[in-house]
């Protein structure tokens, strides 16, 4: 599924009655079963981007592309899991997914000891692995991810990581992941757009032409190397 985004200006009302422009001038498109990170400084923008790509956010100038019909599977910086019901019925709830395909995206993130437990009886890594689990439930063609390690020590950030990346190429979803780890954004998208400071604007976008398995240490620290010098000019 491609995605075509074309945002001319996105502003906001402060609460002086001011105008503060969050986006300009942000376009570019996504191909069917591509991963984008996007990587960029607090307050550029990045998350009212996934806000209007979805749905949530229609006030702005400019426009989405999205083949109808589609899914849009959606995992925010908070799980936002439905504290009084149970993990199995939190996934239920979205109804897309049959059972069997359920039971392989929770045995995929490790999940099927939990399903009986309720949000709060859940660590934060858990409720991140149940959230990632709806938005896959939902059998999204377009799958937006806002910081969903984030919080997590670096070795669980890791292994979740890992688990996101294998459902989403056995699952084909077109991905869009927000960021601030140049690192992170390095392992698991094989294109990373850069944003800038408030206004946001696109600064680069890069592809790693290298594949993921091939990618040695050495290649990763110098497209970690250029990276770092767009985001600091």
């Amino acid at each position: 599924m491609e995605l075509e985004v074309s945002i001319a200006r996105k502003a906001l009302r402060t609460a002086s009655g001011k105008t503060r422009v969050v986006l300009h001038d942000v376009a570019f498109s996504l191909r069917q079963g591509e991963i984008c990170a996007l990587l960029g400084p607090s307050g550029c923008g990045k998350t009212t981007l996934l806000q209007i790509i979805s749905g949530l956010d229609s006030d702005f100038e400019g426009q989405i592309v999205l083949p109808s019909p589609h899914r849009i599977g959606m995992v925010f910086q908070e799980p936002r899991l439905m504290p009084w019901r149970s993990v199995a019925q939190n996934l239920r709830l979205v109804g897309s997914s049959s059972e069997n395909e359920l039971a392989e995206i929770v045995a995929a993130l490790r999940l099927s000891k939990h399903l009986d437990h309720f949000p709060g009886e859940l660590s934060l890594g858990l409720a991140r692995r149940v959230a990632i689990a709806r938005a896959f439930a939902v059998k999204p063609d377009l799958l937006l991810l806002d910081e969903p390690f984030v919080s997590l020590d670096a070795a669980l950030a890791a292994r979740l990581r890992e688990e996101l990346l294998a459902l989403v190429l056995k699952r084909k979803a077109t991905t869009l992941i927000v960021t601030h780890n140049v690192e992170e954004a390095i392992s698991i998208a094989g294109r990373i757009i850069v944003l800038s400071a408030a206004p946001g604007r696109i600064l680069a976008d890069m592809t790693i032409e290298t594949p993921r398995e091939a990618l040695t240490q050495a290649r990763a620290a110098k497209i970690k190397t250029d990276i770092v010098s767009v985001m600091t000019k």
